[in-house]
């Protein structure tokens, strides 16, 4: 996984993330975040805590995420390409 800080104040931080086929993170924590999606692709996140979920995503989607624990798994054969936007409180 490439992961490239875009920009950080004390209200958000940016990230451009990509992920590669097969590629996992390991287990991390996000606080309320926004997931703008670049690229159709596959993923999964399962949860330190509740229900695993397989997206697909399509480019344009914008996704809402309380805050969180999780890995995320790239599961598609392409170029999974993401933008993160954390939210600050």
């Amino acid at each position: 996984m490439e992961q490239i800080l875009v920009m950080e104040n004390d209200r958000v931080r940016v990230l451009d993330v990509q992920f590669k086929p097969g590629e996992k993170t390991a287990m991390h924590t996000h606080p309320n975040h926004v997931v703008y999606v670049f690229n159709d692709g596959k993923f999964k996140l399962t949860p330190s805590k509740g229900k695993i979920q397989e997206l697909d995503l399509k480019a344009g989607q914008a996704f809402w995420f309380d805050a969180t624990s999780h890995t995320t798994e790239n599961l598609g054969k392409t170029d999974v390409h993401l933008l993160v936007f954390e939210l600050k409180e």
